[in-house]
């Protein structure tokens, strides 16, 4: 079983192995959604199936709610908000269900964006019960730099399945949750957005730019080294301790603009030994959408 990291040539031993297993392609552009559904069309590891951060790893986008959550009406109610609210885990279930995902197959999953997109259906399997989920170590990348093939034939479809979700491996929280702890030592939050976004000095998105009053900032990206792979385990933990700066890992929530890139810092603290840790999914998109929430501007606290 993998659980947090499967390199190339890994995966190419579980494709020789015949274990069950189904590989994911989660590649995505924010600024232009349709972007990540062309380029798997145009390339992708062969059995990939396409997962969609807009229309598979959230709630369908519908009319807006309170504080920006957005409701479908086939959806029931999402399970977090923001940008990027949570799909409801039976709505995650019935398209696990809808591709042919089973309980005992092990999940690989990739992107081309350096662990961005692909982060968020290893944690949503997580938040699912299950735990046999990896992401593959570089990406797309990574696997045709180790010689391995790509294709742009159309994937056949898979029979329809049964995922049952067990109890959730990994913690999702609120903003009522976040607010409630504060600034107090039972709760670090760790904001994975870019620095001058998190100081305040600059926010493309949302209303208020800012951050989180007592959120420390570690952008997402610092977890991997110039071959866009994951920093060794010693060194990722080496660098949280010295964020957490004596701080109990336990007590980490992390989020960033819409609860998506917030995961490759939650997936390092797994990799560096320092996991579990939990999710504000909702994260800044939510919070600054939230009326009378406090906020900070400037550098580290």
């Amino acid at each position: 079983m993998y659980t947090t990291l499967i390199t190339a040539e890994q995966l190419r031993a579980l494709e020789a192995g015949g274990a069950p297993f189904m590989l994911f392609d989660c590649s995505f552009e924010l600024m232009k959604p349709e972007a990540g559904a062309e380029h798997y069309r145009m390339a992708h590891i062969p059995g990939a199936v396409y997962a969609n951060l807009d229309t598979d790893l959230s709630a369908r986008h519908g009319a807006p709610g309170p504080h920006g959550v957005v409701v479908a009406q086939d959806d029931g109610l999402p399970a977090s908000g923001g940008r990027h609210p949570l799909p409801s885990r039976e709505r995650f279930a019935a398209w696990l269900s809808s591709i042919g995902f089973a309980n005992d197959m092990q999940a690989v999953v990739y992107d081309r964006n350096g662990a961005n997109y692909c982060g968020r259906l290893w944690w949503m399997l997580k938040w699912m019960g299950h735990e046999a989920v990896a992401v593959l170590d570089g990406g797309l990348q990574a696997w045709q730099a180790a010689g391995g093939a790509v294709t742009r034939a159309e994937e056949p479809s898979h029979f329809q399945s049964n995922f049952v979700p067990g109890e959730p491996l990994l913690a999702l929280v609120d903003t009522q949750a976040v607010l409630a702890r504060l600034e107090q030592p039972g709760q670090t939050v760790i904001d994975a957005r870019a620095a001058a976004r998190y100081r305040g000095e600059v926010e493309p998105l949302d209303p208020i730019a800012g951050h989180i009053p007592g959120a420390l900032n570690r952008p997402f990206a610092e977890n991997l080294g110039p071959d866009g792979k994951f920093k060794p385990a010693a060194q990722l933990r080496a660098e949280f301790e010295s964020l957490l700066a004596g701080r109990d890992p336990a007590t980490v929530v992390h989020q960033c603009g819409s609860g998506v890139s917030a995961l490759p810092n939650l997936l390092a603290m797994e990799i560096a030994g320092l996991g579990p840790t939990a999710l504000y999914a909702g994260s800044w998109s939510e919070w600054s959408n939230t009326p009378g929430l406090p906020t900070r501007q400037g550098a580290n606290p």
